[in-house]
């Protein structure tokens, strides 16, 4: 049956062709190497990181620049504003979600017919925490999440460039990122901009690693649209490679959503088992890299919206996620 589902794969391809042409050419920085890297990894709910993220906020001295998709959680409300008078901050907003909680010379309200979609927040131009959080009641205490956080000189000089970028009202759209490829005593970080750097170097990217994957693929995430990502999850399944995709359910029949399509080509994926939101976008390749971020796996998440993106060579830090993932999934179901 899987065979004669592969035949079927073949053929689909010869007839409607790929849209997405692989080079595998990703334009880099200078060679650079950072050491003293450190990552911390928590997961929402179960994890409170929402105080997690007010903490940090709370104990930062000279500065705190943020950009929220969406933000609702009155603690890190509070503490944005009482450090407002002590330190430089500053927090883009996307403009739907923006209900007046929170004013002030400091906010920006992103208007743009994207998203905005970023979650991170550059602290003390020392570390950046980014994810798929949204600083919201919902995502911190209900639906599945992660926060990454990191400190590294290079990441803080391209997300504070990226964040001058939407302070100045340059949504979806700015210059390509400064340092790409950062090599540094925990393994190599790579870190895109969508859509500026995603619409070629780093949608190819995630689909090339996905092709040379060689034991494993296991895949969270609450959007996937992205028709070319599941091609490669097709081809890495039929040739016997662990793979295994979790779904936000509710996202399961939205238009072009991948879910049926890898079912039926036999591909373990599953919806999950949150009765809220399983709001995860991550991807393990062999249980040493990890891909986490912002974007949905979809068109917009690389070609439109305003988003940021990470790949860690980390074994340890990957580790970590099939922990979170192996978890979730022993709870999702075939529907």
């Amino acid at each position: 049956m899987r065979y004669f589902a592969f035949l079927i794969f073949l053929v689909f391809l010869s007839i409607y062709g790929c849209n997405n042409t692989l080079t595998g050419n990703v334009t880099s920085s200078q060679e650079l190497y950072e050491d003293g890297i450190k990552t911390q990894v928590y997961f929402c709910p179960k994890d409170n990181c929402g105080k997690i993220a007010t903490n940090i906020i709370d104990n930062a001295e000279s500065s705190v620049h943020c950009a929220f998709y969406d933000l609702d959680l009155k603690d890190l409300i509070t503490a944005i504003a009482k450090k407002s008078s002590t330190a430089d901050v500053k927090v883009a907003i996307d403009h739907g979600n923006y209900d007046g909680q929170i004013k002030g010379d400091g906010i920006k309200i992103a208007k743009s017919k994207q998203y905005m979609h970023n979650k991170f927040c550059i602290i003390d131009k020392n570390k950046v925490f980014t994810g798929s959080f949204n600083p919201t009641d919902r995502g911190s205490n209900f639906n599945n999440n992660n926060l990454l956080i990191i400190n590294s000189e290079y990441l803080v000089s391209n997300y504070e460039n990226e964040f001058d970028e939407l302070w100045n009202g340059m949504y979806a759209s700015g210059d390509k990122v400064k340092y790409n490829e950062i090599n540094t005593n925990i393994g190599l970080i790579e870190n895109y901009f969508c859509p500026e750097d995603c619409q070629e170097e780093g949608i190819n990217k995630i689909l090339n690693l996905v092709r040379n994957a060689e034991k494993s693929v296991k895949v969270a995430i609450f959007s996937f649209t992205h028709e070319g990502l599941g091609d490669e999850l097709v081809k890495a399944d039929i040739k016997g490679l662990d793979v295994n995709v979790l779904v936000e359910r509710k996202q399961r029949n939205v238009q072009k959503s991948q879910y049926t399509r890898l079912k039926d080509f036999g591909v373990n994926i599953l919806v999950d088992g949150n009765k809220y939101n399983m709001h995860h976008k991550f991807i393990i390749i062999d249980s040493k890299i990890i891909i986490t971020g912002s974007p949905n796996f979809s068109f917009s998440g690389y070609n439109r919206n305003d988003e940021n993106f990470l790949i860690i060579y980390d074994e340890s830090l990957a580790l970590k996620f099939v922990k979170e993932f192996d978890g979730l999934f022993g709870e999702g179901e075939v529907v």
